[in-house]
């Protein structure tokens, strides 16, 4: 299935390309983002969504940007969102 139909969770990406590569436990991240160590393991382990805090963190650390973590959150949320709601009562607004 296709990254656009099934995104990986943002705590995914952060613990598959940061932080096995540089063999960093999410506890050390915690100490390094200044943040509670069960934020980390909420994140990587799936159970809790990324925060703009923790997005503007983990972009400071790794040289990336907010927007970044934020859209993988994004793309998770509307890819769960497409899987429960259902608009096809909704009839579009014809254009004039």
């Amino acid at each position: 299935m296709s990254l656009l139909l099934n995104p990986s969770h943002p705590g995914e990406v952060l613990h598959e390309l940061y932080l096995t590569p540089l063999e960093m436990s999410p506890i050390a991240l915690a100490k390094h983002l200044q943040v509670p160590r069960t934020r980390i393991e909420r994140l990587v382990s799936g159970q809790t969504a990324l925060t703009v805090d923790t997005a503007m963190r983990l972009a400071r650390f790794f040289s990336t940007t907010p927007e970044y973590w934020m859209n993988l959150q994004r793309a998770w949320d509307l890819a769960r969102a497409r899987e429960t709601i259902d608009v096809s009562c909704i009839t579009p607004l014809e254009a004039a």
